[in-house]
């Protein structure tokens, strides 16, 4: 159903797993759709847009979030900070904002922003 990288399929499936059961509650915002739609409209894959699209914004325990005026002072502020792309620091403005305990990425370099946890998904496989 999902993009599947070998390397990572059975932990990302693990973190999907347990917010499907309600288990962790997670974040999103329009970045995430945004992104993860690029390789699915490249390859004019209906049902994989059609995944991430029920994924990221219909699933009962993720929340999708509208980027706002607060996130976007937010974002100026962790960029001017840490030197983040925009993308990354408005969705670490979204997860902030939304008072998020951790966030998620395969990014070793996002773990400068020290406002939130940064969990990555290489280093879970190391350990």
């Amino acid at each position: 159903m999902y993009e599947e990288h070998p390397r990572y399929i059975a932990l990302v499936d693990k973190v999907f797993d347990r917010v499907d059961k309600g288990l962790i509650k997670a974040v999103t915002s329009a970045v995430t759709l945004a992104e993860c739609l690029v390789i699915p409209y490249r390859a004019s894959d209906v049902n994989l847009q059609q995944a991430f699209l029920d994924t990221l914004t219909r699933s009962r325990y993720t929340s999708f979030v509208v980027i706002d005026q607060q996130a976007g002072e937010r974002a100026a502020q962790l960029r001017a900070r840490y030197n983040v792309r925009l993308a990354d620091a408005l969705q670490f403005a979204v997860a902030l904002n939304s008072g998020c305990d951790a966030f998620l990425t395969n990014d070793h370099d996002l773990k400068r922003v020290k406002e939130l946890r940064v969990a990555v998904l290489k280093e879970f496989l190391e350990s």
